[in-house]
């Protein structure tokens, strides 16, 4: 560890975190302990894991992997002679003895054995000297102490076998060595630990995805017209870029020019291409299907969505669950228990074991030492939180921290607004009815004559309705806006009005014709408007915000995994249960303003419901960030998102139901890890202790130790690594 380098990053802000410093380094962090940080790779003097790169990055940095490899080649190379020297004289169809000399043999164990411990095993003898000065023992506190009791406890016995008392000795006058299981143990670490790192390397490939998404060029077109392929670096906003089909979209911008339809699918989860057209929004790293588009690029670099994507799934896998509390008090005092576990075994077998007491007191105080394996207990958490965010971020389910991720499942109630959010937030014309005297294409027409050029909701769902029908639509003279009221003006001679009732009653306008019909919309959750033409009633619109069609299906997964719903929003109580009447939602809480839609959550968390709050706009904010899971919609804005939990980007309610069933099959991978780094080092050390040997005479040999404990780590991982492949 660079220690002028190292410190605690808590204080750091998450998008500062991921950045080299001045000198191009990569800042690094412990998968187990997030708030060590560092700049160039190293292992955590914590836990003495190697530490990863905190940003994301294309490239996999193999550094220790490669080192690690190489050390176990050589060691198994050096060791494989070893281990059969050592085993001739204990197993009947390998001779060696017969042939080799005790002497010459135990000279070659020496030998070969020695780089191994020394050599191959110094990154853990490192690792357990920074574990002791630290203060904070760990797994290669007990592989440090073990091969290394081993090694010299061999070594003196071999040099000088004469020190050593009558308990020391076996029945033939000899003091046993165990240069074999020194050796064996440092490889099957090294295996343990090159295993581990390649298993570590899956759970950030979902990272290195979505970062393979992005394309490296793009065809920017100059104020001449003139087509030039340059880098993505190079393209600022306002470039204008030529996207053909077939080809990915470079970066995120507005269609200017041209339609086609584009797969976002690595955004949404869902495969269903999306129309686009002249004014829609594209974003980086999605595929155009069929037509060419000309695109205004809005946002660069780490403002486009896929590098916020990765940022966020990035920041969500260093988070730690409320879950990893237990393991981390576990592990606070376990290598120390160990440690005092191995001198008791040491002592009873010194006092009470048969001969040579002393030696059976080694072997199976090292067996304790080699056997406890404290990662499997603190991997198992990080690593199944760092599968489950890069599976989320794949199907359009972004989680904010780990806490969102085990929080989730334990929802009972769910808050959900209206606009955006069960319905598309796009006002769409539903209907038109006009009088005896015109048809509903001309009501249509001059109502579209008189809302174009508004920017409002309502005026675009007119207008696009007219477009679709490909009307005539004249140009309106005298145009005047009324305020909360419509708007009116003149159009081939003939005065227009258009609006609520009120703008109908100021303008002295009987309804009657219409009002039965115009109520009844209304009872649908439809806003009506009136058209009157030379003050004359000409004709009523409807324009509603059409619910969404995942939403009736979602809503119904949702109440049969147990969730209460009510629908929370700052429409009238006439509209929203109009609303809620079609969904059969039951509850309602209408007419309500962005402070009290925080309190409507307060409120039930107060009951004692542990609530979450889907929304998509600026007014949802404070709601979604007092509820116990916010849940944004990815096509909501940038506020909501922030102020959220969990950001569904393909923006419906059905990436709800997956975000549920990720939790759930998340925490039962962490409870399923946890029972098994517990059930391990429950049995593993009192077997390696020997409380087996009074009743069945069985002892466990340090070297079989050495393979549990390394593939305990790698079951842990692997295990964890399912979650890629759960069906949800």
């Amino acid at each position: 560890m660079n220690e002028h380098h190292c410190h605690q990053g808590q204080d750091r802000k998450p998008s500062e975190a991921a950045a080299p410093d001045p000198t191009g380094r990569t800042l690094y962090t412990c998968p187990m302990h997030p708030e060590i940080e560092q700049y160039g790779p190293g292992s955590c003097p914590i836990c003495g894991m190697a530490l990863e790169p905190k940003g994301a990055s294309l490239e996999e940095d193999t550094t220790e992997l490669d080192d690690m490899r190489r050390r176990f080649w050589i060691s198994a190379l050096l060791t494989l002679p070893v281990f059969v020297i050592a085993m001739s004289s204990h197993v009947a169809w390998i001779p060696l003895h017969e042939i080799l000399p005790r002497n010459i043999g135990g000279w070659l164990e020496l030998v070969l054995s020695t780089p191994v411990v020394l050599w191959g095993g110094w990154p853990f003898f490192q690792r357990g000297w920074r574990s002791i000065v630290n203060r904070s023992p760990n797994m290669f506190t007990l592989i440090a102490l073990g091969t290394g009791v081993s090694w010299v406890f061999s070594l003196f016995a071999w040099l000088a076998p004469e020190w050593f008392p009558a308990a020391f000795r076996n029945e033939h006058g000899e003091v046993g060595v165990y240069f074999e299981a020194a050796a064996v143990i440092v490889t099957l670490v090294l295996l343990g630990q090159v295993l581990e790192l390649k298993a570590r390397s899956a759970t950030s490939q979902a990272i290195r995805s979505l970062l393979e998404l992005a394309p490296d060029t793009a065809r920017r077109i100059d104020d001449a017209g003139k087509e030039e392929e340059v880098a993505i670096d190079e393209i600022a906003v306002g470039d204008r870029l030529r996207v053909k089909p077939g080809e990915k979209i470079p970066l995120d911008g507005e269609v200017i020019e041209g339609s086609s339809r584009v797969d976002e699918s690595m955004l949404t989860g869902e495969a269903e291409p999306v129309a686009k057209e002249s004014g829609d929004k594209v974003y980086g790293a999605t595929i155009n299907n069929t037509g060419s588009m000309l695109v205004e690029v809005t946002q660069v670099g780490s403002d486009t969505i896929l590098s916020q994507i990765v940022t966020l799934v990035s920041e969500a896998q260093r988070s730690r669950a409320p879950i990893q509390k237990l393991a981390d008090r576990v592990s606070a005092w376990f290598v120390p228990s160990v440690v005092v576990t191995a001198i008791l075994a040491f002592i009873a077998w010194a006092l009470f074991g048969p001969e040579p007491r002393m030696a059976y007191a080694i072997v199976n105080a090292v067996a304790v030492l080699i056997i406890a394996c404290p990662c499997a207990l603190g991997l198992a958490t990080p690593v199944s939180i760092m599968v489950a965010t890069g599976r989320g971020a794949k199907l359009g389910v972004l989680f904010r921290d780990a806490e969102a991720i085990e929080t989730l499942r334990k929802v009972d109630t769910l808050l959900i607004d209206k606009t955006g959010t069960i319905t598309e937030g796009k006002p769409a014309l539903q209907d038109v009815a006009a009088t005896d005297s015109f048809s509903d294409d001309e009501v249509l027409a001059f109502a579209a004559a008189l809302e174009t050029g508004s920017e409002h909701p309502l005026a675009s769902a007119i207008l696009g309705a007219a477009k679709e029908r490909e009307l005539d639509i004249g140009k309106v003279e005298n145009f005047d806006s009324v305020t909360g009221a419509g708007v009116v003006g003149k159009l081939d001679g003939r005065s227009l009005a258009l609006g609520n009732r009120s703008l109908m009653d100021k303008e002295n306008i009987d309804m009657a014709a219409l009002a039965d019909k115009a109520e009844a919309w209304r009872d649908k959750a439809r806003t009506v408007m009136y058209l009157a033409v030379d003050n004359k009633l000409a004709g009523i619109l409807a324009v509603a915000d059409r619910i969404k069609e995942t939403t009736p299906q979602a809503l119904r997964e949702i109440r049969a995994a147990g969730m209460k719903i009510i629908m929370l929003t700052g429409d009238n109580e006439k509209t929203a249960k109009a609303v809620a009447a079609e969904l059969d939602i039951d509850d309602v809480i209408a007419d309500v303003h962005p402070e009290d839609k925080a309190q409507a959550v307060k409120d039930l968390q107060e009951q004692g419901q542990v609530v979450a709050m889907a929304g998509d706009g600026i007014n949802d904010a404070p709601a979604l960030a007092q509820a116990d899971v916010g849940i944004a919609m990815g096509s909501g804005t940038d506020i909501a998102m922030e102020s959220a939990a969990v950001t569904l980007m393909r923006g419906d309610l059905g990436g709800l139901l997956k975000a549920r069933r990720l939790s759930e099959a998340t925490v039962g991978n962490i409870q399923q890890n946890l029972w098994f780094a517990f059930g391990y080092n429950g049995l593993g050390v009192p077997i390696a202790a020997g409380v087996l040997y009074p009743f069945f005479g069985i002892l466990l040999s340090p070297m079989i130790a050495a393979a549990a404990m390394s593939f305990s780590s790698v079951s842990v991982i692997g295990n964890a690594l399912r979650l890629n492949v759960r069906k949800l």
